[in-house]
């Protein structure tokens, strides 16, 4: 079967299947990003090429692919901690130099402070803005609620599970009221049944939010239950080979959606693309 002949297929020169979404101004924005690096023996890397992305206002975008595409990459390059070698970086139209306010990033470990209660470490950003009152300590307590912490707020990172550790770094950056929040890998350490609330729990957080979310994962499956669209790298050098709209309605159940033939051919086609390129035998 070609890929192309399936709805809600498109690859790089075809018709963009979200088009809709990026009719609004896109938060985030790649143009022909490059990134090299030189190996220790000095030979050069090619980590990213010519990668084209948009992220639309309230857009949650999965980016999946083999280790080593340059995932990682892509994602620290839109919070600024790193610099591609070529091409332009965009937030709300404007060019991007640095980490800024606005943008919060999860990574795979939680980086929680072991010196610092579970509320304090919430609390960490705003304070460092510049001071802590009862309304930002309201909001961390709803947080906690929401994702089933309240009980552990005055606990220790090392008195809690790592799923746990995990949502309190979510929480951390949502406190930040992101208008972009960028994920890398953030489910990726932990087992699978935790791994599965913490994705009910994350798609429940940003339908009350709707803030852009560009989310970095080996997942397939995860990728197409949480996005609005699922971006499929290829191996190294990274481009996209494939984007894909997923046009399965929200709210989203673990369970249900484990039935349904759309997500399961959301699925293959990714599987496909993967197959195509070698990156599955």
């Amino acid at each position: 079967m070609n890929l192309t002949d399936l709805p809600g297929h498109s690859t790089t020169g075809a018709a963009d299947p979200a088009a809709g979404a990026r009719e609004l101004p896109p938060s985030l924005s790649f143009k022909r990003i490059s990134r090299l690096f030189e190996s220790r023996e000095g030979e050069e890397v090619v980590a990213l090429q010519d990668v084209d992305l948009a992220v639309g206002k309230g857009e949650f975008v999965a980016v999946v692919g083999p280790s080593g595409c340059g995932k990682s990459t892509l994602l620290a390059i839109a919070a600024g901690l790193d610099v591609p070698t070529a091409g332009t970086v965009r937030i709300d139209g404007t060019a991007l130099n640095g980490p800024r306010r606005g943008v919060a990033t999860v990574f795979q470990n939680d980086h929680l402070l072991p010196w610092r209660t579970i509320e304090d470490n919430l609390l960490l950003p705003l304070e460092l803005r510049g001071g802590i009152g009862e309304e930002q300590r309201c909001a961390a307590a709803d947080l906690l609620k929401q994702v089933g912490l309240a009980q552990f707020a005055r606990k220790y990172p090392h008195e809690l599970s790592g799923g746990m550790r995990q949502r309190a770094a979510i929480c951390r950056a949502l406190i930040q009221q992101p208008d972009l929040l960028l994920m890398d890998e953030p489910f990726g350490a932990l087992d699978a049944l935790t791994r599965e609330q913490m994705i009910v729990d994350l798609q429940a957080l940003w339908l009350s939010r709707r803030n852009s979310v560009l989310f970095i994962t080996h997942g397939i499956e995860e990728a197409v239950f949480l996005a609005d669209r699922v971006i499929v790298m290829s191996p190294r050098p990274g481009r996209i080979a494939l984007e894909l709209k997923i046009t399965l309605p929200r709210p989203r159940k673990w369970s249900a959606v484990h039935d349904e033939p759309e997500f399961h051919r959301f699925i293959r086609i990714i599987r496909e693309t993967f197959e195509q390129q070698g990156v599955i035998h």
